[in-house]
Order: C-alpha cells, then structure tokens, then sequence
C-alpha cells in the first residue's frame, strides 16, 4: 500500500479566466501525507504542450487512418533531486513549493475537436527504487496572445456585391454590408449591416450567418469540419426596393478561439451576409472574424487610449 495519502498538486491563478499565455511563470505546490517515514528516489514537477491529430477515411479494405503529432515545450524541474543513496522523507504533511517558466516562443491556444486536440500538462511524480511512482496531473488552459492584423481587425469592416439577374427574371442587385470590428470574444455581441438596392423582379431575403471552419492536417492529407454557428434571416423584400437590414451577432459563450499558429490544427470564423434568391447563386459579402478572450480586446482598448489620456493630462 502506498504510503503516500491526498496527493495533490495546486496551482495559483493569474487572472479571473484562470489561463496562461507564452512567458507566463506557473506557480504550484505539490502537498502530500506521509503515513510513516518513506525514502523517495526523487520528487520532480514537469509541465509539456502537445498537439495530435488523428481521423481515418474510407471503409473496410479501404480503410486509411491519418495521424501527426507537435511538440512545442517540455520543461522539468526536481524538488528532490536523484540520489545513489536516496532521500528520506519523515512521516507527516509536506509541501513542495515550485515555479515553472513557459517559453517565450509562440504557440497555439488549447483546444479540443473531433479530431485532435492542443493540451497542455502539468505533472507531478514522486519517484521510489522499486515502486511504482505516485503521480498527480492537472490540464492548464493555455491562451496565446499572437494574433496577425489584430490591431487593423479591431476597426470597422465593409464590403459590397453585385449581381445581375437573369434568365427567368432581369434587373440587378446591389448590396453593401459592415461589421462594426473584426475582433470579437465569446458572449460578445458584433453590430451588422447589410444595404439592399433590389432593382431585379425576383423577392430577395437578406441572412447573417456565423461560420466555423476547422481544419486538421496529417502527411500532406486534411479533414475539414463546417458548421454554422448562428443564422439570422432577415424580412422578404420586394422587387424594386432598397433597405437597410441591421442585425446583432450574438457570439456564443462557448465559441472557440481563433486558432492560427499551429501546423496541424487551424481554427477559423467568419461572418457571411448574403442574399437568398430562388433559382440563382446567392451573392455574398464575408468577413473574416477573429475570437479571442476578452482580456486580450481590454488591453488593446486600452492601448489605444493611452495617447488620449497622456494628451489630456499634459501641460
């Protein structure tokens, strides 16, 4: 029977989301009972990041599985170090303070999909000469603060189409639509628009429609999941009319972060504002989103009003 009781590792949180970014130091306490006095070949914490992607196609003989696996840091530090002789440890409660420093290099936020997945482990082992070794693990939820064009995709975004008709009905339609930013976080909530100029003969309805995109990648092959988040369909509007439709983009409080930076998963969102018309390709305005939490768009918010107040205050 081990001698060891209520084995547990604790680890200090370093904001209200309870996540760690590159460059982060994880600050922990590996806490034990010792039911009597034990000599313990070492005592180590480690902490890794790991990416796996697995998914198989086909069926039978045909059958084919595709798998491939990144590792981006493993770090370990002993509490007590390897000895020839070993360590005793005196019977009672003990705590191992620690601190682990994540790297500074860029990486990809955790996730978990379908078809692989981006964890990130903290793990601590208490190793004994011919024992098996007594161990506790925990998951951190690793957030990255690398995101391209973020600063340019806080601003407003807009585009347009157009689109002749024909074939069973003439005219053409016009349509310009914006977003009110290109950065949003979950529970967030984005402003659309979307101007119609319906000079066709057909009745023409306007849709928002938030879009997922996730991909996996194994030796050269992917696997691609869709899916749609959210629709809003706006009222019918009639041949000759021009409107302004506006539309609240509710983004769901578990939505998944935008994911970027890493080889073999990439996760990607989009909002669409289209028009639905029968008998024809529906003509299309998209925006690119990105998710991020919420501390990320505070701080950026409040870099940009750093100028503004540093103007205010100075003589």
């Amino acid at each position: 029977m081990s001698p060891f009781k209520d084995l547990n590792l604790i680890l200090e949180t370093l904001n209200q989301e309870g996540t760690y970014s590159q460059g982060d130091t994880m600050i922990g306490t590996i806490t034990f009972n010792l039911k009597r006095d034990t000599k313990v070949k070492s005592i180590s914490v480690k902490a890794k990041g790991d990416a796996n992607v697995h998914w198989t196609e086909g069926i039978g003989d045909d059958e084919k599985s595709y798998s491939a696996h990144v590792r981006y840091f493993k770090i370990k530090e002993y509490l007590v170090a390897k000895t020839a002789q070993g360590t005793v440890l005196p019977q009672g409660i003990h705590n191992f303070k620690f601190e682990l420093k994540l790297p500074q290099e860029e990486m990809p936020s955790s996730f978990k999909g379908s078809s692989g997945k981006i964890v990130y482990l903290v793990e601590a082992n208490i190793s004994r000469r011919w024992r098996l070794a007594s161990s506790v693990t925990t998951e951190i939820k690793f957030v990255s603060r690398s995101f391209p064009q973020f600063q340019q995709a806080m601003c407003p975004q807009s585009g347009s189409v157009d689109k002749n008709v024909g074939t069973f009905s003439k005219g053409q339609l016009q349509m310009s639509a914006s977003v009110n930013r290109g950065v949003c976080f979950p529970g967030d909530t984005l402003s659309a628009y979307a101007t119609i100029c319906n000079s066709s003969s057909k009745d023409v309805r306007p849709k928002f429609s938030l879009q997922q995109k996730i991909v996996y990648r194994a030796r050269g092959h992917t696997h691609t999941s869709d899916k749609t988040i959210l629709k809003t369909v706006g009222d019918t509007i009639p041949p000759r009319a021009g409107v302004t439709v506006p539309c609240d983009v509710k983004i769901p409080d578990d939505v998944i972060y935008t994911l970027h930076n890493c080889e073999i998963i990439s996760v990607e969102h989009y909002l669409k504002v289209y028009l639905d018309i029968s008998f024809a390709f529906d003509p299309e305005v998209v925006f690119p989103l990105f998710v991020v939490p919420h501390h990320l768009i505070s701080a950026q918010h409040s870099e940009d009003l750093g100028p503004t107040f540093a103007c205010c205050f100075s003589n």
